[in-house]
């Protein structure tokens, strides 16, 4: 298999205190006969694009695999308002990467995958029809987040732990991670080895601690937070009903991020994605596991 190409796009947000930026993104050639076929993946709130190294391989005889890190993850910059670390924020980015993936294959097929934050995003550009989102993957999130779910990823994002080596870092975050279901000690390691950056002989986790601002803010005071959460639950409904591509949507039967109700609920409106849910698993299935590659692999090759 080809190893992917890091990339970097400048990105000049409009009405953005800093300027221009770069966001990072790894490029995985197609390997196979190219029939224009792209597809863009994108991670969780703390994550970073490696992520889909194994569903990028798996996808690399058909299509060219698009793999990004969102702002202040991984290789992007991070921006100098930590205020602007929300949707709309990535959402303009993303779309400018699309943009820049149209003009290089005018009939390019574009697919989305997204994990939780990674989903919401997709949800946002995928109710753009000009932005030409051909099927949508949503990986264990909706248009209702649970609370108990934003409380408990709070209490660790952005806490900006060190540490004496990189194996004690990745078992860090494993116990940060239990909802990502079974994994054996190389597919953990290979999925934390991108999250960790050595500085001063001490071992860091690869994100911007300030992309924990809006969680702070949403602590300070619990009772707006929850009229602010309603409020954007409203907004991501009428995203997710305004989305007509083919959509599958992935659920862990131990979320606690996405209920059964709502995964449900989404089967009955919208795109009325397919619901395919693993048991074991929890916030969020990680897309390593062959079951879980398979249906994703499935759904974005159909004709």
């Amino acid at each position: 298999m080809t190893e992917p190409v890091l990339q970097h796009l400048v990105v000049v947000p409009e009405g953005t205190p800093g300027g221009p930026r770069r966001m990072a993104w790894w490029d995985w050639p197609c390997t196979g006969a190219s029939n224009g076929h792209v597809v863009v993946c994108v991670h969780g709130l703390s994550r970073q694009g490696r992520d889909f190294d194994v569903l990028a391989r798996a996808l690399q005889p058909h299509a060219r695999v698009v793999s990004v890190d969102v702002a202040g993850r991984g290789h992007s910059d991070r921006l100098t308002d930590p205020s602007g670390y929300q949707v709309p924020t990535y959402a303009a980015d993303i779309a400018r990467l699309l943009m820049l993936l149209r003009e290089q294959h005018p009939a390019a097929a574009i697919d989305w995958v997204g994990t939780s934050m990674g989903g919401l995003i997709g949800m946002a550009l995928a109710a753009q029809p000009a932005l030409g989102i051909r099927r949508l993957v949503l990986n264990d999130v909706g248009p209702v987040i649970q609370w108990e779910a934003l409380q408990r990823i709070g209490s660790y994002v952005g806490t900006d732990p060190s540490f004496d080596s990189e194996q004690q870092a990745i078992d860090y975050l494993a116990t940060i991670s239990t909802g990502f279901g079974p994994h054996t000690a190389e597919e953990w390691a290979a999925l934390s080895r991108p999250m960790l950056r050595q500085r001063d002989g001490r071992w860091w986790l690869h994100y911007d601690p300030a992309i924990a601002a809006p969680f702070r803010q949403m602590a300070s005071d619990a009772q707006a937070a929850r009229q602010s959460a309603q409020a954007g639950e409203a907004l991501l409904w009428a995203l997710f009903d305004a989305i007509t591509c083919p959509t599958l949507l992935l659920r862990g039967a131990d979320s606690d991020l996405l209920s059964a109700a709502t995964a449900e609920a989404m089967s009955q409106r919208g795109p009325r994605p397919r619901v395919v849910t693993w048991p074991g698993v929890g916030h969020a299935p990680t897309l390593v596991a062959d079951d879980q590659v398979a249906v994703v692999r499935d759904f974005l090759l159909a004709d």
